[in-house]
């Protein structure tokens, strides 16, 4: 073999480890794991009771909840790093939005975010997310809107976690959709928690898919939340 086809080699091979070997690098060295899935169990803690107002254990729970300032939406999305598995996970409190709860059911909800204001652990990704990905500027906010009443189980004002599905519209990027999906959720310190997450097929919202340079995607993402409400 010549001292040129050598030195070739030498730079393709160079090449490589540093086209596979940097994002291995990155990704299981450098760069931190992606946060847990948002659940009750992983909440911080809720806004405390006001003492001069009925706690949820008190079994009357009938009237408007809103939304409190620990409340977390975001997205989580399968990423691959030239060739290496990880999380693109980004997420927001700037959240608002209420429930009416009467003759034992969840009558009304709807929640609305800010998107601008979803931050991950990457600059890039936000300046895509904000930008030919969500298009923040023209679609500032993404909103959920409950369309069925959510009959509460018997023993959901005993502070007991419960599993039920919700049924709404939601708005992600101008295209409004029905979907339905599970929830975890919890009456309980004056507050009403729910937790959960919505699968969003890209196409199906107009969303352009996030892959980029040398990061792909898959053709979905979740939408998490874990929503704190207090009256």
């Amino acid at each position: 073999m010549s001292k040129r086809t050598k030195s070739l080699l030498a730079v393709v091979v160079a090449a490589v480890v540093l086209i596979v070997g940097g994002p291995w690098v990155y990704i299981n060295l450098i760069k931190e794991d992606a946060p847990d899935e948002l659940s009750l169990d992983a909440t911080t803690a809720t806004q405390p009771a006001d003492t001069n107002q009925t706690s949820a254990d008190s079994g009357d729970v009938s009237g408007t909840w809103t939304i409190a300032q620990d409340s977390v939406v975001g997205y989580r999305v399968k990423e691959v790093l030239f060739g290496q598995d990880t999380e693109g996970v980004g997420r927001t409190s700037q959240v608002t939005g209420s429930l009416t709860i009467a003759d034992n059911a969840v009558s009304a909800a709807e929640f609305t975010v800010d998107m601008a204001s979803i931050e991950s652990d990457s600059g890039k990704r936000d300046s895509q997310f904000r930008g030919r990905i969500m298009d923040t500027v023209t679609y500032p906010t993404a909103t959920f809107t409950l369309t069925s009443p959510i009959t509460l189980p018997d023993a959901a004002t005993s502070g007991t976690e419960f599993a039920i599905d919700a049924t709404g519209d939601l708005s992600l990027r101008g295209v409004t959709k029905s979907v339905t999906f599970p929830l975890e959720a919890q009456l309980t310190n004056g507050a009403v928690r729910v937790a959960g997450k919505i699968n969003v097929v890209f196409a199906d919202w107009s969303i352009p898919n996030p892959g980029f340079g040398g990061i792909t995607t898959e053709d979905n993402g979740d939408l998490e939340f874990l929503l704190s409400f207090s009256r």
